[in-house]
């Protein structure tokens, strides 16, 4: 059976067992349905209808990997949305790291028969040595439980295979725009739940009755030193308000790069693009979130001197940059005016935060605590451990490791350090923090030699906010935070983004020299 239009096919198979198998699934599933109904249990009828979801979006993906990918990033996006409307269960949680499985079982399929030369990125070295010394260290001696191990390789390297997906994915440019525009408009979506539940209050998006593990996370307020005043932390469509502003981050480097892309390439989609900066902006304004506030307001500077120096000022189209520059600034004018004159009271507790404890004449400002002495404190600690030198284990600083406790009753390590550098000396010891820095440093330098190749084409502000994204997350963000490459949004996106950088670099022979647009030019004035 096929879908009419544009939507996945959902065939089954020809083969008569699958198809058998897939009969009696349904037929299990309308009965389930049908007990919870009469039983007028909604929890039970709610999973009985995510079960049935999973699985046409398993079939999906096994009949098609590019659109499987689609249903792969929206199941990564609304999975803690489930998750918390259903107590929290962790089933749902490890939901999209069997989507994953299923999406490279049916991508290599689908490359092996297509018999394609395999692309081998150049940082597989240093990337193959860190999963090396992660496997070894799973039988840490030190650990207190395997399963330690098995977490922190789940969560650390589950995703790297999005790379191959990635670099296939952008074959076609028209490919390339279609994920853009598909992405921006899921940005739109979860910014805009986001920006108005700062407004509505913990009520909207979240149940009446939370779980005891993340009821905190999605109820969070931060309170202004000096005035008092207090706003609410929104999770949008997230457990936690911290995942939300992480989300915040990516979405403000994509729609910067997209938006760029599209002035220089393309009409399509740029009210779309420009729309979900709009959003973005205001959503980071209102996440109460000191850290999504700085991370974007700095990005925004480095992308704009980025774009300026990258710019096809040998096409004489730069000042499509500058047009870019001001619509993004117009589009964030237009966010905080109407911020302003909607909600003023919200908007307003939010600047004194940020106002009370970032501005560096405030008496209450933690500028230079949390970016200077902060970070450092904690690194520090990490060699007060007795085993910084090896190691503790792979897993036992990841995040996650309070489920492991309660669901396999795993003895705490209770180990970690509020640095990122920090807990990998606690987890793999200096080896580990070495290795790190090797691959994070050959994946920027060679993913770099691919953004300057690309300067003064339409394709360079995309690349750039990727190579960008990559740096932030293996050095500054991994040096000030522990959640940043752990965090699954933004860890899956990081190893498929630079897949698509790499694809990128066959971009530019789409471009016409100067001999064939002038033979063009001569045919269409004959």
């Amino acid at each position: 059976m096929r879908v009419i239009g544009t939507l996945p096919s959902l065939r089954v198979s020809r083969n008569p067992l699958v198809a058998f198998g897939v009969f009696v699934a349904v037929l299990l599933a309308a009965y389930y349905a049908a007990e919870a109904v009469i039983d007028n249990d909604v929890t039970r009828l709610a999973y009985v209808a995510l079960i049935f979801v999973a699985g046409a979006l398993i079939v999906a993906i096994l009949n098609d990997w590019r659109r499987g990918l689609y249903f792969f990033i929206g199941w990564l996006l609304f999975e803690d949305f489930a998750r918390k409307f259903l107590g929290n269960n962790m089933a749902i949680y490890f939901g999209k790291d069997f989507l994953a499985i299923v999406l490279y079982i049916s991508f290599f399929r689908a490359r092996r028969l297509k018999r394609e030369e395999a692309f081998k990125f150049p940082f597989r070295v240093p990337l193959m040595l860190l999963i090396w010394l992660s496997v070894i260290q799973m039988f840490n001696p030190s650990s207190t439980s395997i399963f330690y191990g098995i977490l922190g390789m789940k969560v650390s390297f589950l995703y790297v295979p999005l790379i191959y997906v990635g670099y296939a994915l952008v074959e076609k440019e028209q490919e390339l725009q279609r994920f853009l525009l598909f992405v921006s408009v899921l940005i739109l979506l979860v910014a805009g739940l986001g920006l108005a539940q700062s407004i509505i209050g913990p009520s909207f998006l979240n149940p009446s009755h939370l779980q005891e593990d993340i009821r905190e996370l999605s109820t969070a307020y931060r309170i202004s030193p000096l005035t008092g005043l207090a706003a609410y932390r929104p999770n949008s469509v997230f457990v936690s308000g911290g995942r939300f502003a992480d989300f915040l981050l990516i979405a403000w480097i994509l729609s910067l790069g997209f938006s760029g892309y599209l002035l220089l390439r393309s009409k399509r989609g740029r009210a779309l693009a420009f729309a979900a900066i709009g959003v973005t902006a205001g959503a980071t304004l209102m996440a109460a979130s000191r850290g999504a506030f700085m991370w974007n307001a700095g990005i925004v500077l480095v992308f704009m001197t980025a774009f300026f120096w990258g710019a096809p000022w040998k096409q004489r189209e730069a000042i499509r940059i500058l047009r870019a520059a001001v619509r993004t600034a117009l589009f964030v004018f237009l966010a905080v005016v109407l911020l302003l004159v909607l909600f003023p009271k919200d908007l307003g507790s939010r600047m004194a935060i940020y106002s009370e404890t970032l501005m560096p004449d405030s008496p209450a400002s933690e500028l230079a605590h949390r970016t200077q002495g902060y970070p450092l404190k904690q690194l520090g600690y990490a060699f007060d451990h007795p085993l910084w030198l090896y190691g503790y284990g792979t897993g036992t600083c990841t995040l996650g490791t309070q489920y492991v406790i309660k669901i396999l009753h795993a003895a705490p390590m209770q180990v970690s350090v509020e640095s990122g550098f920090g807990n990998l000396i606690v987890e793999l010891g200096i080896a580990g923090l070495l290795l790190w820095l090797l691959l994070g440093a050959s994946i920027c330098i060679s993913s770099w030699k691919i953004v300057n190749t690309l300067r003064g084409t339409p394709w360079f502000p995309l690349a750039f906010a990727i190579w960008f994204y990559a740096f932030l997350i293996f050095f500054p963000m991994q040096y000030t935070g522990v959640s940043t490459y752990q965090d699954f949004i933004l860890n899956s996106l990081l190893w498929l983004l630079i897949g698509v950088l790499y694809g990128l670099s066959k971009y530019p022979k789409l471009i016409p020299s100067v001999g064939e647009t002038q033979m063009r030019r001569d045919a269409i004035a004959s």
